[in-house]
């Protein structure tokens, strides 16, 4: 097959994300696809704008939260990274908790959040990326299966290019699919 060359920036997939924050003693949220993993240790990493509205509640509180969307709420999801808290109020599009930290507000409609606690930041270009240690985990009820977060059930927002996507099937399992190769040699 013919590898075309294109323009060179981020294309995806990318989980798509919540995050939330704290702002001047209100629930604030952005969208975000730049999230993930640093590690096997329980980290995480978020990269805001320097010039987000959540970024200095993130850098203030020490907190921050990463809430996984559903697909039902593709359209609140979409709104948080369209409109800045600096001119709208969006502590009241969600339902926010807390643990018992306090620290930052986690968002009840989503299948899952993390509450992660800032152990370094790193300026990139126009952006700050945090690294959060995961403080605590919670999951929908219904979205656990043998004790697990199911990913189907989770039912993740994914965004590639400029529109978003979902889970649809289990193709593989980690570091058991790719056996039958060795098997096969």
């Amino acid at each position: 097959m013919k590898k075309i060359k294109i323009q060179n920036q981020p294309f995806g997939p990318f989980p798509t994300m919540i995050i939330g924050a704290d702002v001047n003693g209100k629930p604030n949220y952005v969208t975000v696809g730049a999230c993930g993993v640093v590690s096997l240790k329980p980290v995480l990493y978020v990269s805001l704008k320097s010039t987000h509205y959540t970024t200095p509640g993130v850098k203030e509180n020490g907190y921050f939260s990463v809430n996984i969307p559903p697909i039902s709420m593709v359209e609140q999801t979409d709104y948080c990274g369209i409109v800045s808290g600096k001119t709208v109020d969006k502590s009241s599009l969600f339902t926010p908790f807390y643990d018992e930290l306090g620290r930052a507000p986690m968002i009840k409609e989503c299948s899952m959040n993390f509450l992660c606690k800032v152990i370094q930041v790193i300026p990139l270009f126009d952006f700050e990326m945090f690294l959060g240690e995961i403080v605590a985990v919670y999951v929908n009820e219904d979205c656990i299966t043998d004790g697990k977060p199911n990913p189907l059930k989770l039912n993740p927002i994914i965004m590639m290019g400029a529109s978003y996507y979902s889970l649809n099937e289990v193709v593989g399992n980690l570091f058991r699919t790719g056996l039958k190769l060795s098997e096969n040699k």
